[in-house]
């Protein structure tokens, strides 16, 4: 990180952007800023840290484990203004997933009676901390539905198009490099299904590799052969 102060870390944070420089002032006071190597466990499922965590800079993502044998599957990616940690703050439980550094990653972390205190005094973040609660929530909805009602091959083809940005030539492309293992986490299948998946992707054109980890992505109707 630089040397950028606090207060200046909070301007170009667009959760605080409506705060006024009293407010961003106090709470500049209240937040200490964080990096984690690639790989590093940010917050653990099952624990409590007392922080929200704003993304200043780097990737992260948000993991579930559940049974006996410890089976991962990866919920969602986060990036620059993301922020996490915020339900455990709201209700007091442990957190219900883990998240980790996907990349190097920079944070700002607030503690929990900062937080508190600036959702009594601010309508702007507090509406704004709802709104990323309630699209989290149709999140999960989408991907409970994703799970249950399609195949492996409509849940891969998902997470691709979810993935994808538009491309110049009017179809999508992701730019962030990822496993066969890491959609497979995705997409709660093996990852031997997912490779067999992309490989008919790929035989159909639906997903084209690229030089350096890329894809292009049609976006059209893929179906499996049989």
């Amino acid at each position: 990180m630089s040397m950028l102060s606090n207060l200046d870390l909070l301007r170009r944070v667009s959760l605080f952007s409506l705060l006024s420089e009293t407010q961003l002032q106090a709470l500049a006071d209240s937040v200490s800023k964080r990096r984690y190597k690639r790989g590093d466990r940010v917050v653990t499922q099952g624990q409590k840290t007392g922080a929200l965590f704003v993304i200043l800079s780097g990737r992260a993502r948000v993991l579930m484990s559940s049974g006996s044998r410890r089976r991962e599957v990866i919920l969602a990616s986060l990036q620059t203004g993301d922020y996490f940690g915020e339900m455990s703050l709201i209700d007091g439980e442990a957190h219900s997933a883990s998240v980790d550094a996907e990349a190097e990653l920079d944070v700002l972390a607030l503690d929990q009676a900062a937080f508190i205190r600036l959702l009594g005094e601010s309508a702007a973040i507090a509406h704004g901390i709802m709104r990323g609660l309630v699209r989290r929530l149709r999140q999960a909805d989408r991907k409970i539905g994703t799970l249950a009602l399609m195949s492996v091959y409509g849940r891969v083809a998902n997470v691709l198009l979810d993935m994808a940005k538009a491309a110049p030539a009017g179809d999508m492309i992701i730019r962030v490099r990822f496993s066969r293992q890491d959609l497979a986490q995705m997409v709660g299948a093996s990852r031997e299904m997912v490779s067999r998946v992309m490989k008919d992707f790929e035989e159909q054109g639906f997903v084209i590799p690229l030089e350096g980890g890329a894809l292009y992505v049609k976006e059209r109707r893929a179906t499996p052969r049989h």
